[in-house]
This record gives structure tokens, sequence and C-alpha cells, in this order.
């Protein structure tokens, strides 16, 4: 049976309590939400209310998104930009009443109103790519830039690994395969940036090298076991 809007959201709030994590009632741990508390604004600017901005402070924080902007699949298209593959949405909702006419038993009529609530997803600017440039978040300064470490760059960008930054998160993404860091920039210093960078490409070299590894990644994307041997 399909799992209706109502649930949808009950189960994520349960999922934060579970972990023990209530991600989504302390935003100002990540790196977009530092300073002022401010609402998660919809692509024309307009702030979320209600769940849905827990929902989005928590999708943020667990994500490591520094943006404050969200937006769906055509939003994004219609701006000339695009998800990048193998990102997902987070759910929002939208909940109204419709106005509904019930003849009673004396032959007249009386309205009704009825509420609904609809769920759609929606994209955090850092999972597009070919937005205008004012939808992104420049991080602050914390190393210079020049104290990138040449042959470390050299050696990084030989593995032929997808190698994405952005964000407040550092992972190696299975399902997409490839390897998210925040800016070099960001870092309190290069060593620290390399040393993060260095542990997860070593997820990535699990996939690619390991046998075992790349089989249960296989699984958990839903190829056969039979198949993914």
């Amino acid at each position: 049976m399909k799992t209706d809007v109502y649930q949808k959201v009950t189960n994520k709030i349960i999922a934060d309590l579970e972990k023990g994590e209530l991600s989504w009632l302390k935003p100002w741990s990540s790196g977009n939400l530092e300073g002022r508390i401010t609402k998660p604004l919809r692509h024309n600017g307009l702030p979320y209310n209600g769940i849905n901005v827990l929902m989005l402070w928590g999708a943020s924080v667990e994500a490591g998104y520094l943006s404050r902007y969200w937006m769906t699949f055509r939003q994004a298209k219609e701006m000339g930009a695009h998800v990048r593959k193998g990102e997902r949405g987070n759910l929002v909702v939208y909940a109204n009443t419709i106005t509904k006419k019930e003849e009673q038993d004396d032959g007249s009529e009386e309205e009704r109103k009825i509420p609904f609530m609809k769920g759609y997803s929606v994209f955090n600017v850092d999972q597009i790519e070919g937005l205008p440039e004012h939808y992104y978040t420049k991080p602050e300064p914390v190393i210079d830039p020049a104290l990138r470490i040449e042959h470390a760059e050299d050696f990084f960008g030989n593995t032929g690994a997808d190698i994405r930054h952005g964000g407040n998160s550092a992972h190696y993404a299975n399902g997409s395969d490839h390897v998210q860091m925040p800016a070099f920039e960001t870092f309190r210093s290069s060593e620290a940036y390399y040393a993060t960078f260095a542990h997860e490409l070593t997820h990535n070299a699990a996939f690619w090298i390991m046998p075992r590894g790349q089989r249960i990644a296989l699984i958990r994307q839903g190829c056969p076991r039979d198949k993914a041997a």
C-alpha cells in the first residue's frame, strides 16, 4: 500500500528521534545557518513555513548543504540548470482546504471545507548545477587557497574518481559513485583537507578495488545477489 504524505512526515521525525539526533531542531550546527537562524527559501525567495521548515532544516544538517534555497526539478530546468545525477529530493508538503457542496436531507446545499495535504520533492541548490551565481553560498575563507599542495593535488586528480566540492559534508556516495568534499578554503589547514580527502577516497577504492566492497555496493543498488558476484 502506498505510504501517504502524513505517514512520510511522521516516519521522518520518528527516524530522527530514534537516532537520538534532533537535527531538525538544531539548524545552527550547519554551515548555512551559522549565526542568525533563517527559514529555508523557495526558488523565488519566499520562505517555507510549518513542518517544511523542520524537514528542510533537518535535510540541510544531515547532508551538509550550505544554501538556504530549494526548488523542484522542473524549476531548476526552467532556469537552464540541472540536478546532478544520483541526487535525491527531499519531501515538502502543501496543505490547504477544498470546499465541497453537499445536499442536505431537506434538499438544501451546505458547503463543507475538506482539508488535504499533498507532497512533492525539492532539491537544495547544492544539488543543482548551472543556476545563476546568486543562488550559491560562498564559504568564508578559513585558509589561503594558495596553500594547496601541488603534488597532492596531482595525486588526487589522477585517481580518476568523480570528485565534487561544495556543501558542508565530506563523504563517498555509493549510489552516484562520487567523492564529496567541502571547499578547500573551509578547512582549518591544508593538511586537514588532504587527510580528509584521502580518507574519503579509500571508500571509493573499496568499491573499485576490493571485490567484496563492490559486490555489497551493487546489492545495495538493487542488483540481484547472483549477478553481483
